[in-house]
């Protein structure tokens, strides 16, 4: 019986990472692909359609075939458009060799999602046929694997207010093993398109969104159990 138990709470805590997991990858989708006027007020904020001598409808056009191209959409970073007062390639070979990096990276984490819903299928299945209380086993899953997010998110969060750069250059460190993700804006457009305070601003959103996905899923957790309540 001890033993059903801690299968029981074992797997639940498994269906609770792996639906965050989950919501991670998909607070990254949102922010980056639901709304593409974001990115139009972002340039405008930081004003780089100056920097970069460009419309804007043409500074879209390039945003928005480099983000088809980062989910996997094309072989080959390229688009000629007018920029810096002339018609030309907007991305040079350090900007494709690196954006093919982060097209891995982006594509791993599509695939990490899927991945993570099909554990949490075989979770949801396993506590079904072992017979779990699934009422009890689920929240208490995904509350304990939040306890841990959240602690997370707020060290995370604190880094990021501190010093943004630092924890930026951390993450480029940790995730890629050359020194091609550093640019020169006096060379490289795609830099001056986005400079470090989209990044941040980014972040934000991503971390915004993530956060109302725990959210609505903290408050469901919490059904089974006010429910319980109401019938005793």
């Amino acid at each position: 019986m001890k033993s059903r138990k801690i299968v029981h709470y074992g797997a639940g805590l498994i269906l609770g990472v792996a639906l965050i997991a989950a919501l991670l990858i998909t607070s990254f989708e949102i922010a980056m692909y639901a709304d593409f006027d974001v990115y139009r007020q972002e340039y405008e904020k930081y004003d780089v359609l100056s920097d970069l001598d460009m419309t804007m409808d043409d500074a879209m056009d390039v945003t928005r075939q480099m983000m088809a191209y980062l989910r996997g959409e094309g072989d080959t970073l390229s688009v000629i458009t007018t920029v810096d007062g002339r018609e030309q390639d907007f991305f040079n070979e350090q900007d494709r060799f690196h954006m093919g990096e982060v097209r891995d990276l982006f594509i791993g984490g599509l695939n990490i999602r899927t991945g993570a819903l099909v554990i949490a299928v075989l979770c949801v299945l396993l506590l079904i046929f072992t017979k779990a209380d699934l009422k009890k086993v689920i929240p208490a899953g995904y509350q304990a694997a939040l306890a841990v997010t959240a602690a997370a998110l707020l060290f995370l969060g604190i880094a990021c207010a501190v010093d943004f750069n630092t924890v930026f250059v951390k993450f480029h460190h940790i995730f890629f093993d050359n020194d091609l993700w550093i640019f020169d804006p006096a060379e490289d457009y795609m830099i001056r398109m986005l400079p470090e305070g989209l990044f941040f601003d980014f972040v934000v959103r991503i971390g915004c969104i993530f956060a109302g996905l725990l959210a609505v899923l903290l408050v469901l957790s919490f059904i089974p159990r006010i429910m319980k309540k109401k019938r005793n």
